[in-house]
């Protein structure tokens, strides 16, 4: 027990230490739990957390000792609070749902993690309806001035900080990356249409996806083979990265370096450590190709329109009868996506198809494994001051900054995932995106794998609260 630390283990480590007996789920919710008291008077990540926690924990090490091995059972995990969790509300961050009554039944991501085996800890905050970067009132762990992203913002405080050890988010227009950036974690958003939403509440339903945020690239892969119901392929699919990084190399594999658009107006601080990437990946051996993608502006409109008349869409009854009980920010949104035309729409999705074909051509021409680009073009902003300075003094309200390097990747549907690749001048964390092959999930994490395991970002922990550093039995 001495050995194991909140701050060094993460979800597939700790699957294999209790398996090992070297560490029970009811000593493992203990800590998270601990982390969560000394921790959320500041962050403000959760909205609930479940009493039926411990229950879970209890059951799970009576599991493993009875010989189970679900794949993630015992792992402490926090839900985003728009996916149903039976008996508890899906309030969504909204006052319009306020006296929403409880769920009768798991959202269907929820279902197969807890059928996984997890421990669900709560929910956790979520930017009001997923329509925004922010998720207030929840808060940056390496700074509690600043915002930790959105909108599965509170998803990614908690693994960031401690109080779980994998999160679910969902991504429309960066949801899951953004977040994973500013925060230091890692996030998947798997291709469009490949897992289940059922009992998700929407935003726009030809963007939304569900994916995992975790501490590792080997943890988001085993959250998502769970959530894509191929429980039987954890085990192997984690040793199969364990091997990787024994000597990471990426010799032979081609790679794209966007430029163009996606260097265009950056923080210094996200150049630097973009650039250092770079680096690392040739160091490793890859093969790289730089590549201006000419649509990938209008790849990034076409996703914000098609957003913005769908999620109207979703909430036209509510924006119509009672607008009252949206926030300012997201109802203004809304309010445009209903003022949108049908032909408006209609050019949208037009564009958003020449985009996935000019990228297809693109990946085909220089016979490319995966892209890498910035995450996000900076870090993340004060919670104080919802607006994101460059070099040279141009200012970007924050959800067009943020989302302005993601939503490209919503439009064309393609696997990205987000993995820390260093820290500003203030030390607030930057986030790589590898992007993939449509349904290549696991090549795409190969690729990340082979450059978290040259590099150390990934072992980076915030320093907040109280923490202590070991495990303690309860």
């Amino acid at each position: 027990m001495g050995s194991l630390s909140l701050d060094t283990i993460t979800l597939t480590t700790a699957v294999a230490a209790m398996r090992a007996r070297k560490l029970s789920a009811v000593e493992l919710l203990a800590a998270v739990h601990q982390r969560y008291v000394e921790t959320e008077p500041v962050l403000h990540g959760w909205v609930e957390r479940f009493t039926e926690a411990r229950a879970q924990a209890v059951t799970a090490d009576r599991r493993i000792a009875g010989g189970a091995t679900a794949p993630l059972l015992g792992v402490p995990i926090g839900i985003k609070d728009i996916f149903d969790v039976a008996g508890s509300p899906t309030r969504c961050n909204s006052p319009s749902r306020e006296d929403v009554p409880v769920a009768h039944r798991d959202a269907e991501p929820v279902h197969r993690l807890r059928k996984a085996g997890t421990v669900l800890l709560g929910k956790t905050v979520t930017q009001e309806f997923a329509a925004g970067v922010v998720s207030a009132p929840a808060r940056n762990p390496w700074n509690p001035h600043r915002v930790p992203g959105g909108s599965s913002g509170g998803s990614a405080a908690s693994v960031s900080a401690g109080t779980s050890l994998g999160a679910l988010g969902s991504d429309t227009g960066g949801s899951i990356r953004i977040p994973a950036s500013v925060t230091g974690t890692v996030g998947l958003k798997p291709t469009y249409g490949s897992l289940d939403l059922t009992g998700t509440f929407p935003l726009s339903v030809s963007l939304d996806t569900v994916g995992p945020i975790t501490r590792t690239v080997a943890d988001a892969v085993a959250m998502h083979l769970v959530l894509a119901n191929r429980h039987a392929e954890v085990l192997e699919a984690v040793a199969h990265l364990d091997r990787l990084a024994v000597e990471p190399s990426l010799t032979g594999v081609r790679l794209g370096v966007m430029r163009g658009f996606f260097n265009h107006r950056l923080q210094s601080g996200v150049a630097e450590a973009f650039e250092q990437a770079v680096r690392a990946l040739a160091e490793q051996g890859a093969e790289l190709v730089e590549i201006d993608w000419q649509l990938a502006e209008a790849a990034r409109a076409s996703a914000l329109l098609i957003s913005r008349v769908e999620s109207a869409a979703v909430h036209h009854r509510l924006l119509r009868e009672n607008p009252e009980l949206i926030g300012d920010d997201v109802r203004y949104r809304f309010e445009v996506g209903a003022l949108l035309t049908g032909d408006t729409y209609l050019r949208a999705k037009e564009a958003r198809r020449a985009a996935r074909d000019s990228i297809r051509h693109i990946y085909r021409e220089h016979e490319l494994a995966a892209v890498v680009a910035p995450t996000t073009p900076a870090v993340a902003p004060s919670a104080a001051r919802l607006e994101v300075t460059f070099s040279g003094g141009a200012v970007e309200n924050v959800g067009a900054a943020l989302t302005r390097l993601t939503m490209p990747w919503n439009a064309t549907g393609q696997p990205a995932l987000s993995v820390p690749c260093g820290f500003d001048h203030d030390g607030m964390p930057v986030g790589l995106s590898f992007v993939g092959k449509p349904n290549d999930e696991l090549r795409l994490a190969e690729i990340a794998q082979h450059y978290e395991q040259a590099t150390d970002w990934h072992r980076r922990r915030p320093s907040i609260g109280g923490r202590t550093d070991g495990l303690a039995s309860p």
